[in-house]
């Protein structure tokens, strides 16, 4: 049983929502946790016989604590989550991860360059991502230069140095992987056509790029130029095998967070797939070595946390195999039948 001064904390904790907090005998933080009910989680700690060996340390360990009160279960795993990153208390799960992801670039110019970065400026380009390895982006960036003739040279394309004609096209266009705008060979909205229907095959969705191709080949065909017509139908081939490879449940599924765990006494794993019309353009396993006797629940709703943070994921559903608390805005399905099913 606690000791007479943590009893008497015990004794005034309320029966609300809340964050939870223990310190060592030199004020140390050394666990956070949330609960529904502050009152009863806490003095389960000490009430209850703990078959775990790190929880039996923990309780010995503690000299005080404190307590936070929070509005819904929800806002205390968000001050749970916070505070966790925050202090690193020894006996908590750390869901640190200190790698660097890819990012694509999309940089905010004249005709736009699109190109794999790990860094993130401050200067007004798009960044997508972040994605979970180097090759699915460069599988993508192949995907887009196989079918879009882009830019890749640093030069300033502004209107005056286009007309002044200080620029010369270079191999990229004698290669057909550029038409030139350098020398004013394509119009700025030709390109920001195709840079918009590139906006859309990253977050995968094809059908603006493959209805737009359809409807040129058919005008090519039309007026006999039929060559013209065959490259365009490589193009949407292309597309099409892609996405078909891609595509791994029902279209209409899309922008969604599916999470799963699996776990055992030493270790959790939590699986991540990002869906988005269908195909996963987002996948990821967080492996947890836990602390103490910490639920699937908790891990889980912490993972999840983490992981829609680290890959700046702006899914308002998330899927899960069980119920769980999330923040305000995140709504959590546990689906039932179908594709939905199959894939958590």
């Amino acid at each position: 049983m606690a000791d007479l001064s943590l009893e008497i904390q015990l004794s005034t904790l309320p029966n609300d929502p809340g964050v939870y907090r223990f310190y060592d005998s030199d004020k140390n933080l050394i666990y956070v946790g949330k609960a529904k009910n502050l009152k009863k989680r806490v003095s389960s700690y000490f009430t209850k016989k703990h078959e775990y060996g790190k929880t039996r340390v923990l309780i010995k360990k503690i000299k005080s604590l404190d307590h936070i009160v929070v509005p819904t279960e929800s806002d205390a795993l968000l001050l749970e989550n916070n505070m966790i990153k925050k202090h690193q208390p020894r006996y908590n799960v750390l869901l640190r991860d200190d790698k660097s992801y890819p990012w694509i670039c999309l940089k905010k110019e004249r005709f736009p360059r699109i190109f794999p970065t790990r860094n993130l400026i401050k200067d007004g380009s798009e960044y997508f991502g972040p994605y979970t390895s180097m090759r699915t982006v460069r599988t993508l960036l192949d995907l887009i230069r196989s079918v879009y003739p882009l830019r890749t040279c640093t030069y300033d394309l502004s209107e005056e140095k286009i007309a002044a004609g200080k620029y010369k096209r270079c191999l990229e266009f004698h290669l057909g992987n550029c038409k030139a705008p350098c020398e004013g060979l394509q119009t700025e909205e030709e390109y920001d056509r195709q840079i918009a229907d590139i906006r859309q095959i990253i977050k995968g969705n094809f059908n603006s790029s493959l209805r737009y191709f359809k409807k040129e080949m058919k005008r090519l065909a039309g007026e006999m130029r039929f060559e013209e017509a065959q490259l365009i139908k490589n193009k949407i081939e292309v597309l099409e095998s892609y996405q078909v490879k891609s595509t791994v449940v029902n279209p209409k599924i899309s922008n969604v967070d599916v999470f799963s765990i699996v776990s055992d006494e030493a270790f959790a794993y939590i699986n991540f797939l990002q869906l988005a019309h269908g195909s996963i353009i987002r996948s990821h396993t967080l492996e947890i070595k836990k602390k103490l006797e910490e639920p699937d629940e908790d891990l889980l709703a912490l993972a999840i946390l983490e992981i829609r943070d680290r890959f700046d994921s702006q899914s308002k559903t998330v899927y899960t195999s069980f119920p769980l608390k999330l923040p305000e805005g995140i709504k959590v399905v546990v689906p039932k039948l179908g594709d939905k099913k199959k894939i958590v």
